[in-house]
């Protein structure tokens, strides 16, 4: 087994994980920031939310996600600008990233905004082949160098939104810039890039009564020719707790819960877990943490504030 083939299988493995390259995260809809933008600003106060996510929990190297973010908007609300700070692991590879989220929020009418976003970063990957496991006795992992790249990244994003629906669209990677190349004997060259990933998110919510608020999305995601469906069908309760259930097409359900400890401190939990042959990559964990620091004039109830 040659370097150049190591490597190979190393970056073709990181392209078939479904979707890795953007780290996967089953509350979303309670953290929009992640994924698009353009919701910078659209709690219409100051909003910081952390995020732990350890995937396919049956096995050494599978995925975990740490993320956090601040964002909040300014000049009578019509900019929304933001932080998130991402750490994302995947066997050897380990990828830290830092970006900085600006939206320009156009109010349509007094039911409608639109928001136009984009967030710019910096990336860095590191692949350590010592973490490497191999049946065999010998150590391949000994004849390999890690590798470093750094890679500035460019996502962009629109938010539409009004008190009960919402509807979004963004792209991540933008420059889909190549980290690293590897030249086969045959001169085949192979290269490892980012790519380009888009998502479509949709949401609406429907008050059955004063204390039950019936509000179910839809997540979109494309890349690199797939896609992948996410449905969740959410509840809020007694205007205090959110409780959802949803399904990944193609590879299993799950539950989450978010639940108000105050009205500007919330937490969430939520698992999944694949059917037939995906039930063997193990269960899916993910938690978050919420503060909304400005007093809002209302409660959380529709699904721009999920």
């Amino acid at each position: 087994m040659t370097k150049n083939f190591i490597i190979l299988l190393i970056f073709a493995a990181s392209l078939v994980a479904s979707a890795q390259q953007d780290p996967q995260y089953n509350m979303y809809q309670f953290n929009q920031i992640v994924i698009n933008p353009a919701y910078a600003g659209a709690r219409d106060g100051i909003a910081a939310i952390a995020s732990a996510r350890q995937q396919f929990g049956g096995f050494s190297g599978a995925p975990q996600t740490i993320c956090a973010s601040v964002h909040a908007p300014l000049a009578k609300k019509n900019i929304g600008v933001g932080l998130t700070l991402l750490n994302d692991v995947l066997g050897p590879r380990n990828m830290i990233g830092a970006y900085g989220n600006f939206a320009y929020i156009l109010k349509l009418n007094n039911k409608y905004k639109l928001s136009l976003g984009v967030s710019a970063g910096y990336n860095r990957f590191q692949f350590n082949y010592n973490k490497l496991e191999f049946k065999t006795n010998e150590n391949f992992s000994n004849n390999l160098n890690n590798q470093v790249a750094n890679a500035l990244d460019v996502n962009s994003g629109i938010f539409f939104r009004s008190n009960s629906f919402f509807v979004g669209f963004s792209a991540t990677h933008i420059a889909a810039k190549n980290l690293f190349e590897v030249t086969t004997a045959n001169n085949t060259l192979y290269t490892y890039r980012l790519r380009t990933h888009q998502f479509l998110s949709i949401g609406k919510s429907w008050q059955v009564n004063q204390n039950f608020i019936f509000a179910p999305t839809l997540l979109l995601k494309s890349y690199t020719g797939k896609m992948v469906v996410d449905v969740n069908f959410n509840a809020f309760i007694y205007k205090k707790c959110w409780l959802g259930v949803f399904a990944k097409l193609g590879y299993g359900p799950g539950f989450l819960f978010q639940y108000y400890v105050t009205n500007s401190f919330r937490v969430g939990y939520s698992f999944d877990s694949g059917l037939r042959s995906a039930r063997s990559l193990g269960p899916s964990h993910e938690v978050i943490i919420g503060f909304d620091l400005a007093k809002l004039k209302q409660k959380m109830i529709n699904p721009r504030f999920l």
